[in-house]
């Protein structure tokens, strides 16, 4: 009784000790970044003048990335088009800081994580308005997007990350009892990155995170429409790693266009893509030139699935931010709309009503709900859509409100109203292409296999969401949906658990970021076996199986495998007394009882 009770003493000291050891706060270096340039001061109105008019067509790749504002037109400056050999200069710096990091230990890597989320932390509102500047999104949605989803991959990593880096023990199987069988996670060298627009600061820390966090150093070549921002988060991680006291050229980011990106994909030893389809297989079929492993996360086309019995009122809500989120930048975007017939007409009313509360307008110039859209003439594409739509029987039913405020005629095109259209159908390229843009296309379906049939009729698979009162039938639903993630009863909110896994199938790519699968990813798997008992128990080779072997060696071979992998003890036990007597006669090696 003595006994347990000092047990339970020191047990109870170890856990008020650890609990007493969580209050007490981690100490983290802060780190300074300069961002005197960056503030929309009106300072950035030289070089190119105050409005900037980018040049279109083939012509407008040039030596230099020019940078403005969607939703102003603002001129914010100009980054170098790197050749290939700048590019390989790049990856070459970044390869002699790797064979330093790879021999980092997981708590310097778990510093240089807590020095990156305090910065973050600390300066959301100078990230967000950063973001807002360069995509036009809204403050709001760069926080939900860029902050917390950063921050909640970090949090991850810095939970988990070495649990799941660590040498992983395996199974040794019947035949090799006597050997020990491990997975071993290396870094793999350099990755490369190739990063787009819509998330500027979660696209670039994203795969850095994983990257540095499993030993690597990486090379990111941000999209042209985001350089701006993309340079400026380069600062904040520059400044982490030398605050960790990492290798200054562990992580590079770069800026240019196409040509950049292939000599990108030539030089390092991983390639993760997030981008288009088009571009995707263009990124493959370069990759393929030197056997680089890739990771395709592609184009979307999720499904928004709304069965008869939810609660209506809670869904819309749900359905116009999956549609409207970022005017489309959003990574997951709901595109399709599949309502039950018996609530559609509630489920539209609702909607409707929604969206015509919807202010669209510049992002920094007051609470709008939506800012302007990124891409260049990405707005004719999308009245294209509609009027494709239009043509074959489809009818708008509202679209939002445009609040444009002290903006001139010159970048009115920059924005598009949310739109909601109904009588839609899979004959309408509405239905069939990617969107990108703040569409709710509604269509009505009259049971759970029509709404899984219209749900995998599309060349992509991403992801979806199954709206049901029942989580069975919504689970049902969602399994027979063929994507790369589902949520149930609500939208997009698996990427938030950075413990899953990301990515699709089918048009929307290959291969998984995020998660367990993302971070190994990041690693050259290696396979190990090694005697359990050495120097004890060593692997020999039975006699009649030495060379020259013996004319009963296929004898012996074949007893061993029924005596390991019979179907039943009996099986398996025949078999061990045949090898066994085997084994006892003499070893006379084959070609000997031939001369005899």
């Amino acid at each position: 009784m003595e006994l347990w009770w000092v047990v339970l003493v020191i047990g109870s000291a170890i856990a008020l000790c650890r609990l007493l050891l969580m209050l007490i706060p981690p100490v983290v270096p802060a780190m300074d970044v300069d961002a005197s340039d960056v503030l929309d001061d009106g300072s950035q109105t030289t070089g190119e003048g105050y409005i900037y008019i980018p040049r279109k067509g083939k012509g407008a790749q040039a030596e230099r990335v020019q940078c403005y504002e969607p939703a102003t037109m603002k001129y914010l400056g100009f980054f170098p088009a790197l050749t290939p050999d700048e590019v390989r200069e790049h990856v070459k710096q970044a390869r002699e800081a790797q064979k330093v990091w790879g021999k980092s230990s997981f708590k310097q890597r778990r510093q240089l994580l807590r020095i990156f989320l305090k910065y973050i932390i600390q300066h959301q509102e100078l990230i967000c308005e950063i973001s807002a500047r360069d995509t036009g999104k809204t403050i709001v949605d760069a926080s939900m997007g860029e902050i917390m989803t950063t921050c909640e991959k970090i949090t991850w990593l810095l939970e988990e990350g070495e649990r799941w880096l660590k040498p992983e023990h395996r199974s040794s199987g019947r035949s090799m009892l006597h050997k020990s069988a491990r997975v071993e996670f290396h870094p793999l060298g350099v990755i490369g990155a190739i990063v787009p627009w819509n998330y500027p600061f979660h696209n670039i820390f994203n795969p850095m995170l994983a990257a540095v966090f499993s030993g690597n150093a990486i090379v990111i070549k941000v999209s042209e429409h985001a350089s701006w921002s993309g340079c400026f988060y380069f600062r904040i991680i520059q400044a982490g790693l030398l605050a960790a006291g990492a290798p200054s050229d562990l992580v590079h980011v770069i800026t240019g266009f196409g040509e950049t990106g292939e000599a990108l994909v030539s030089s390092v030893d991983k390639v993760i893509f997030v981008g288009s389809t088009a571009v995707g297989k263009m990124v493959m079929e370069n990759a393929s030139k030197t056997l680089t492993p890739v990771t395709l996360e592609l184009g979307g086309k999720d499904a928004f699935i709304v069965c008869d019995d939810v609660d209506v009122p809670h869904v819309a809500q749900i359905a116009v931010r999956a549609a409207l989120q970022s005017s489309g930048q959003n990574c997951a975007g709901a595109e399709r709309f599949y309502v039950h017939q018996d609530v559609y007409d509630s489920f539209k009313a609702q909607v409707i009503k929604i969206v015509k509360s919807v202010r669209v307008g510049p992002p920094l110039e007051g609470r709008y709900d939506m800012g302007a859209v990124c891409l260049q003439e990405h707005a004719d594409k999308l009245q294209s859509l509609v009027n494709d739509a239009l043509e074959k029987g489809a009818e708008i039913a509202v679209r939002g409100k445009l609040f444009f405020g002290s903006l001139g005629d010159d970048v009115v095109g920059q924005f598009y109203p949310p739109t909601v259209i109904l009588n839609v159908n899979h004959s309408m390229r509405l239905m069939q292409e990617e969107i990108f843009g703040p569409i709710i296309a509604i269509m009505k379906f009259s049971s759970d296999e029509e709404a899984i049939m219209l749900a995998n009729d599309t060349n992509y698979g991403l992801g979806c969401a199954v709206f049901s009162g029942s989580q069975r039938r919504a689970r049902s639903i969602a399994s027979r949906i063929y994507c790369g993630f589902a949520v149930i009863n609500d939208f997009a909110s698996s990427y938030m658990c950075q413990s899953l896994p990301f990515g699709g199938v089918k048009n929307s790519g290959f291969g998984r970021f995020a998660g367990v699968e993302g971070l190994r990813a990041c690693c050259l798997i290696k396979a190990v076996v090694e005697d359990r008992w050495w120097p004890y128990i060593k692997t020999k080779i039975p006699k009649p199986l030495q060379y020259p072997v013996a004319e009963n060696a296929f004898e012996v071979q074949e007893s061993l495998v029924e005596a390991l992998y019979g179907l039943s003890i009996w099986d398996r036990l025949r078999g061990l007394v045949n090898v066994i007597k085997l084994l006892s006669e003499p070893n006379i090696p084959d070609e000997t009882r031939k001369a005899q």
